[in-house]
């Protein structure tokens, strides 16, 4: 039943009439894609596969190796080189889980095609032809899993699988502030799909390669805390990975493990870039907002998870005085 607002349940109606077209979709989503990024393309491509459509997906950055269990069964084109047959060959471009086009560091050619925009971060520039943003949705393969449903279309394991994945990583395995009961609720719905939980585990903590682990002995030796412990930072720099035979794909959810020092409520991880600047990864607890701290310098995120770019170690200094801002003021 449509409602008035012309939406479905909750997704879209001109977002569903895209989708229902029997169109070709070109899905792509943020630079470094995370399990949420991978899973959702993986899930969606394969939903739109089922329906009829041809969905191929596109992404600047390849993903961790940790991932490719679920990339085997919807592989990703990776570059800034198109696919074949682009742009005549697409209908749509559905940018996943970007608040901004830019996100996807393919922004100029995907604004060749009309852009169908999902996402649930706060800020998200609404840059879409068809846009639906819900910043209240854990995970985007939660809003995935709303799509299909809307679509009446048949979840299979592999898909169910992929659709895990993408919620489990986005809510830390369901410790994070977003594991809502919308999370769990979808969660049991996955495995009733099919969904393999253990399959997902094996992927995120058991498939580290020893670069992986090697990277992180030479960042936890830059840890540093601040703010009476309450506030951490490290450091990984271009010559950490050189060290430790690794590649940039292998500090995934590195993060994680300052974070889980005791007493410490905000972390920032400073990695060195090759284009000169550093890309900042923050996290935080509770009502601390480190989503604000990086919209400031231009970056995004969520309220306990986020990222931005800085020039200098004096702008790391900066960064760092302003989790301790945010950790006092969140007494």
């Amino acid at each position: 039943m449509n409602s008035p607002d012309g939406t479905e349940g909750t997704v879209p109606r001109d977002l569903l009439e895209a989708f229902r077209s029997g169109g070709r979709f070109l899905l792509s989503s943020h630079a470094h894609p995370d399990g949420d990024a991978i899973g959702s393309e993986v899930a969606l491509a394969r939903l739109l596969r089922k329906a009829g459509s041809a969905a191929t997906i596109w992404n600047a950055d390849p993903a961790p190796d940790t991932y490719s269990g679920v990339i085997a069964h919807a592989p990703i084109h990776v570059g800034r080189t198109p696919p074949a047959g682009f742009p005549d060959e697409f209908d749509f471009a559905v940018p996943l889980e970007c608040p901004r086009l830019d996100r996807t560091g393919l922004e100029d050619a995907l604004s060749l095609l009309p852009i169908l925009n999902i996402d649930h971060h706060l800020g998200n520039q609404l840059y879409g032809r068809a846009n639906w943003v819900d910043t209240e949705a854990p995970a985007v393969a939660e809003m995935v899993l709303r799509l299909a449903r809307a679509l009446d279309l048949e979840i299979d394991e592999t898909t169910a699988t992929a659709l895990y994945l993408g919620l489990s990583t986005d809510t830390g395995s369901f410790r994070f502030a977003n594991a809502t009961p919308r999370a769990f609720e979808a969660a049991a719905e996955l495995v009733r799909h099919g969904a393999r939980p253990e399959r997902v585990a094996a992927w995120v903590y058991e498939s580290q390669s020893p670069g992986a682990l090697r990277l992180l002995s030479e960042m936890l030796g830059t840890l540093e805390l601040h703010c009476d412990g309450r506030v951490a930072s490290v450091r990984l720099e271009l010559s950490m990975f050189e060290r430790a035979g690794a590649r940039h794909t292998d500090s995934e959810g590195l993060i994680d493990h300052p974070r889980s020092i005791r007493d410490v409520e905000a972390v920032a991880l400073f990695r060195e870039r090759p284009e000169g600047d550093v890309k900042v990864s923050l996290r935080s607890r509770g009502r601390i907002d480190v989503g604000a701290i990086a919209a400031r310098r231009g970056g995004g995120g969520h309220r306990n998870a986020a990222g931005c770019l800085v020039e200098s170690r004096k702008d790391e200094q900066t960064v760092i005085a302003e989790l301790a801002t945010a950790v006092e003021a969140a007494r």
